[in-house]
This record gives C-alpha cells, sequence and structure tokens, in this order.
C-alpha cells in the first residue's frame, strides 16, 4: 500500500463526496480517482478493497462532524442547564449543515452497514462509541437529566438532522411560527431535556 499520507487523506475526503452524492453502489476507485483528480489506479494503491476504504471514511467523518475544542470549551463555562445543552444541540446542527457532504455520507454507510453484515459490526461499534461518548460527556459536563435524557436527545436530533439535511420541506410550517431548524432544535431540548 503507498504510504503518502496527504494523498491518502484527499483520497478519503474524495471518497465522502462520492458516497453523499452516488450512494454507496457508486463508490468505485475509479469514482474516488476521479473526484480527487488523480490517475485511474491510485486509490487501488491506497486501500486494500471497498471495505478498508469504507472503514476510513467512517473514521475520517467522526473527525469531520467533530466539534471544535475551542467552541466546546467556550460553551462548557457557562451554566450547567437547559440552555447550554440546547447550545450543544445547536453546536451539532450548524456542524452537520456545514459539512452537509458529511453527513449525508454518514448516512450512507448507514445503509451500506444494513446491507452488508461484514460492515455492520465494525459501523455499529463506531457509532455506538459516539452515543457513550456522548453520554459521558454529558454526564461528567454536569448536564441537567441522565443516560435516558441523552439517549432520547440523540434519537430526536438524529431525526430532525436526517429531514433537515434530506427533504428539509417536509418540517417547514409543521409547527406553525417554528423556524426550521433553529426553532425545532430548541422545542427538541425544551421538550427532553428537564429544566434544574
Amino acid at each position: 500500500m503507498a504510504g503518502n499520507p496527504e494523498r491518502r487523506a484527499a483520497l478519503v475526503d474524495a471518497g465522502v463526496e462520492v458516497l453523499a452524492r452516488e450512494g454507496a453502489r457508486g463508490l468505485t476507485f475509479r469514482a474516488v480517482d476521479a473526484e480527487a483528480g488523480v490517475p485511474v489506479g491510485t486509490a487501488s494503491n491506497y486501500f486494500t478493497g471497498r471495505d478498508d476504504l469504507l472503514r476510513q471514511i467512517d473514521a475520517r467523518l467522526h473527525v469531520r462532524l467533530a466539534p471544535d475544542p475551542e467552541v466546546l470549551a467556550e460553551l462548557l463555562t457557562r451554566p450547567k442547564d437547559r440552555a447550554l445543552v440546547t447550545a450543544f444541540m445547536h453546536d451539532l446542527m450548524a456542524r452537520a449543515t456545514r459539512d452537509r457532504t458529511g453527513y449525508l455520507a454518514l448516512l450512507e454507510m448507514r445503509l451500506e452497514a444494513n446491507r452488508r453484515p461484514e460492515l455492520r459490526d465494525s459501523f455499529t461499534k463506531s457509532v455506538r462509541g459516539d452515543l457513550e461518548e456522548a453520554m459521558e460527556f454529558h454526564r461528567d459536563a454536569g448536564l441537567p437529566g441522565g443516560a435516558d435524557v441523552v439517549t432520547v436527545l440523540y434519537l430526536a436530533m438524529l431525526g430532525l438532522l436526517l429531514e433537515h439535511l434530506t427533504l428539509p420541506d417536509v418540517l417547514d410550517g409543521v409547527l406553525p411560527g417554528v423556524s426550521v431548524p433553529d426553532g425545532l432544535v430548541e422545542r427538541v431540548a425544551a421538550t427532553i431535556v428537564p429544566e434544574r
């Protein structure tokens, strides 16, 4: 396997673009090479196969969609209440909206993991790790509610992100006077997160 880390990273990011745009069936080494603007055959020198590429895309998406440590540090200076949890949910929505392609690729990874049991275990561990990390963060930060709140908030935000990034018109006007997505983020947090 080729060892140029910058080229590998560019190929993985090209894979994210292809996956988001074309779906898993369109994710070929040839498509990744074309997206990255490199000679045909380059991707095959960097990945042992399509599963290897998908696993590296998974790892890259967790980096691309992760919170900015400086934003986290600033938010954590605020009181540990529902308003802070709401601010974290706004940050999540903003990150997913800014990197819509990355989030759509993450959704495609879920679908591909459902189709291919050999990827399901790896991807399940990855996503479960994210959920457990969120629970630990919530607990360690002293935010209101416990694991049940984090789990329900996770599920509600997953649904909101899915609709907002794939079929945003579904949510327009569903709650009169509530903006999409910001007003809905507020409603999700107000409904799920207890007051102190």
